[in-house]
Formats: C-alpha cells, sequence, structure tokens
C-alpha cells in the first residue's frame, strides 16, 4: 500500500482480480473495490478476457480517503510493456464531489515515484482528449511533454474520438524532483 496525507493507495495486480472473482461473491468483490455491484462489469471483463500477456500487463491503485475510507477512484498503469519499459497512466475520481481538491495531483506524486522506482518504468505515456481541461492541467503540472493527437484513437457514445498523447521519461521525473 501506498499513502498519501489523505489517501490511501490500495495496489491491485491481475492476480488479486482473477484471485477475488475465484473465491468471492459479487456483494465481498464490489464492496472490495468500493462500487456497487451494478458497476462490476468492468472487473468482470478484466477477470473474463484477461490483463495480460507473456509481456503486458498492467498495475493499478484503489484511491481510499483516509479520513472517512472511501473509495473516490483509482490511478495507475495499463499497458505496461515490461521489456520496453514503459506504461500508460490513467487517472479517474468517480465522483463530481471529489474532483478539484486536489485528490489526483496528491495520488500521481507516489504513483509516477513508484512507476519509475519500483516498476523500472523508462517512460510514462498519458492519452486524454483535448477538450478535458483539468487532465491536461494536471499533466502540465507534472511536466508531461506534448506529443501530437492520435486521431479517432478511441470510441465514445459509438464515435471515435481524438487523444492527445503527453509523455515523460524517467530523467525528466528526476530532474524535476531534484529541483
Amino acid at each position: 500500500m501506498l499513502q498519501t496525507a489523505r489517501l490511501d493507495l490500495i495496489m491491485i495486480t491481475p492476480q488479486m482480480i482473477h484471485d477475488l472473482f475465484n473465491s468471492q461473491d459479487d456483494k465481498e468483490i464490489a464492496s472490495f473495490f468500493g462500487i456497487d455491484e451494478n458497476s462490476l462489469d468492468h472487473y468482470r471483463e478484466m477477470h473474463l478476457h484477461g490483463m495480460e500477456t507473456h509481456r503486458l500487463s498492467l498495475r493499478f491503485f484503489l484511491l481510499k480517503v483516509k479520513e472517512s475510507g472511501a473509495t473516490i477512484g483509482e490511478c495507475g498503469f495499463h499497458t505496461w510493456n515490461t521489456r520496453h519499459d514503459k506504461a500508460e497512466l490513467f487517472y479517474a475520481l468517480r465522483k463530481d464531489d471529489d474532483k478539484r481538491k486536489g485528490y489526483t495531483s496528491e495520488a500521481l506524486q507516489v504513483i509516477l515515484d513508484y512507476g519509475f522506482s519500483e516498476m523500472k518504468l523508462h517512460r510514462v505515456s498519458a492519452l486524454t482528449a483535448d477538450w478535458n481541461k483539468a487532465s491536461l492541467a494536471v499533466l502540465h503540472k507534472f511536466g508531461f511533454t506534448y506529443e501530437g493527437t492520435m486521431r479517432q484513437d478511441y470510441m465514445v457514445d459509438d464515435q471515435y474520438e481524438d487523444s492527445v498523447c503527453y509523455s515523460l521519461l524517467k530523467h525528466e521525473w528526476q530532474s524535476r524532483k531534484l529541483s
């Protein structure tokens, strides 16, 4: 488990998800992830259809507020390519009430540290929509560099949308930490 001043970050691995679905009922799994039983489909799909291959995996963390114990979101890395030491960063808060309180920035500070030190990442990429000003601000805050736009990269509501691509390299992260 990782911690910040206000958050406990509970590590989730593919094996943990498999173990939960193989040993717990839906109610217990939903309780573990801090979601209702109707929101289990995402995790069930991960369990049934795979999360890793011989060289790709993921590592993410549930964000729990220390004071209340509420799970407010998750962040971490997917498409973790262990051969090339790179992964894609993701972050999401579940409720609008938890946004604009600095939780994402607080979590990303330790998540990026973990990625570069424990996972031995050399490169972290992040994709977002060009209209997502909050996400763009977080990426700029942490020193990510804009690399370009991936046209019609993902589907939302049966429509393809563009992704703007940013990256952060290990030596850039280390330089920021020293300054």
